[in-house]
Formats: structure tokens, C-alpha cells, sequence
């Protein structure tokens, strides 16, 4: 009697299992929040970018057309998130108010104010300035 009542509820258990193991996954791949203002400018400086196929998302340099990475479905937002960081870290300086975007010649490509506190603490949060 014990059996069956333990075969009754196995496909629940198991369905219940896979869901579970699918929201953590969905979960750790999705890439952070950003700032749609400062992320959109930033973007259009940064070096890297997401580039769709049929075989499905790769990572590419905009000046360096060796470069390519494919890295798994569940850690490309964090590989790319990673790799926008590194540049952000040498290419981006806070003055006062005011973001600063530096090419490699050390040599200022733009300026923009930060209008709003959230601008701010994205800019220290994602690319850690």
C-alpha cells in the first residue's frame, strides 16, 4: 500500500523538482539592472557587444575582429557583464558630477553629467568606480 501511494505522488515530486531547478538556473543567468540612461551611453563607448546568430550569442570586440567568446547560455550575461566591467574599470572616471569616458591614449572622449543619485550608485555598482 505504501508503494503506491509513493507512485502517486513521484510525478508531482518530480515535476516540482524540475521546476524548481529551472527557476534557480533562470534566476543565477539573468543579467543585472542597469540604468537605461547611463547604460545606453556607456554602451555606445564600450568596446564589447552581443552579437546574435542562429547558433545563438556571442560575445565580440568592436576593434579587435579576433576576438570572440561563446560562452554557455547560463553565464553569458555575466561573462559579458564581467568583461564591461574590466574596461569600465580603466576607460571610466567619476569627476564630481560628471562621468568621463577615457579612450586608451588616456585622452577624454566624452562627459556626462549623472543627474539623478540612482545614476550614481549604478555607476559605482555595475562598473565599480
Amino acid at each position: 500500500m505504501k508503494q503506491q501511494a509513493w507512485n502517486r505522488y513521484l510525478p508531482l515530486a518530480l515535476f516540482a523538482a524540475f521546476t524548481f531547478t529551472a527557476l534557480v538556473v533562470f534566476f543565477q543567468s539573468r543579467p543585472s539592472s542597469k540604468n537605461k540612461r547611463i547604460y545606453k551611453i556607456v554602451q555606445h563607448y564600450s568596446p564589447y557587444y552581443l552579437e546574435k546568430r542562429f547558433g545563438g550569442l556571442t560575445i565580440k570586440h568592436k576593434k579587435n575582429k579576433v576576438f570572440k567568446e561563446k560562452p554557455t547560455n547560463m553565464s553569458l550575461f555575466k561573462e559579458f557583464e564581467r568583461l564591461e566591467k574590466e574596461w569600465g574599470k580603466h576607460h571610466l572616471k567619476m569627476d564630481g558630477d560628471t562621468l568621463l569616458i577615457i579612450d586608451d591614449n588616456s585622452s577624454i572622449k566624452a562627459k556626462f553629467r549623472i543627474e539623478k543619485i540612482e545614476e550614481l550608485n549604478f555607476i559605482h555598482q555595475y562598473y565599480e568606480i
